[in-house]
């Protein structure tokens, strides 16, 4: 049963959160909802979409993070605890390290696409080529 449902571009996506092994970023993602905004593909990591978000502060430290999304995992950065990077999400669609000008980063992984991801790796992909997309999360 899905969590959260994702259109981008026009392109509905399910998502489970990953509650217990990212309590708080999920808690914290929740107080958001419904989040619209611009993904656009990214410059460093790899097959990965992203959206900046700035110096907004989610006050939240790192849990379950990774440099290595899988295909269909959400992950958040918390980027005023580095100070290398912007808080932003990222939406991974296939072979992804993330990271910034900087070097790598580790982002909370606290969502979960697991269905179509093939439609979705197509739809990320014509981000690259098309520019950016409106994006949404909101409650399933």
């Amino acid at each position: 049963m899905a969590d959260i449902v994702i259109e981008i571009g026009g392109e509905t996506f399910r998502a489970s959160f990953e509650e217990a092994a990212a309590p708080r970023t999920v808690a914290r993602f929740r107080q958001l909802l419904p989040y619209q905004d611009r993904i656009i593909h990214v410059r460093w990591s790899g097959e990965a979409c992203w959206i900046p978000m700035g110096e907004r502060d989610l006050s939240i430290g790192y849990e379950n993070a990774t440099s290595y999304p899988a295909p269909g995992q959400v992950i958040v950065h918390p980027g005023h605890i580095s100070g290398v990077s912007e808080t932003e999400i990222l939406v991974a669609y296939g072979p992804c390290c993330f990271a910034s000008k900087a070097g790598q980063l580790a982002g909370n992984h606290f969502l979960t696409i697991h269905q179509d991801l093939d439609r979705l790796a197509r739809v990320c992909r014509s981000v690259l080529w098309d520019g950016n997309k409106p994006i949404t999360f909101r409650a399933a």
